[in-house]
């Protein structure tokens, strides 16, 4: 029998967004490893995100946050967060992910959802930029090539919103994108992140 505790599966339910029965069976089949447990859910959320990717979300809700903090530059952002049913787009938790990515989004500014919307042009461009600098740097020939995927890596997390931690860890911990795929592998749907407007005053369009 694994050895965790109640708090332990609350504590996972947290982190990887997943049900109570979920975490549980994940800490068993871990023998109670938290990290191992929370590999292994996200492992099984990708599973069932891939075979769910194909189906069509026309569903969905508007995630909204609305900043005008003293001191700070008055921002909107709105977030269209899709869904599969009206059943899952009306319910409590996938309306308040959609105002929590909304909230993230005011944060991080990422200036793409995912990774294969980011234009070719810009890759090549940032990874030559890396290069250069790296041959700036006196580095080894050898290594420039894993130098560069190391910053690209670096590069997505601040630019594409699936890959950005999500701002408030006390609520998950874990990035964007896999906050979306616990929530769907939750509610058995495919839930993506479709469209992202982000305002604030006096900002100019990047």
């Amino acid at each position: 029998m694994a050895d965790f505790t109640a708090k332990d599966v609350q504590r996972l339910r947290k982190r990887s967004g997943v049900g109570m029965m979920d975490a549980k069976k994940a800490l068993v089949d871990a023998d109670g490893d938290m990290d191992k447990a929370h590999d292994l859910l996200r492992e099984r959320g990708l599973a069932q995100a891939a075979k769910r990717a194909g189906r069509e979300a026309n569903e969905g809700t508007i995630g909204n946050y609305l900043h005008h903090q003293s001191g700070h530059p008055v921002m909107g952002v709105l977030v269209e967060l899709a869904c599969e049913t009206d059943f899952v787009a009306k319910s409590q938790e996938f309306n308040e992910v959609a105002n929590d990515i909304a909230m993230h989004v005011s944060w991080a500014a990422p200036r793409w959802i995912s990774r294969d919307e980011v234009p070719e042009e810009i890759l090549a461009h940032e990874s030559d930029l890396i290069a250069r600098a790296a041959h700036s740097e006196g580095k080894p020939e050898r290594i420039i090539p894993r130098i560069v995927q190391g910053r690209m890596e670096k590069f997505y997390v601040e630019n594409v919103l699936n890959d950005q931690v999500f701002v408030n860890s006390q609520k998950f911990e874990g990035t964007v994108g896999e906050l979306v795929k616990g929530l769907a592998a939750k509610m058995g749907e495919n839930i993506k992140v479709r469209r992202v407007s982000r305002v604030a005053v006096g900002e100019q369009d990047s």
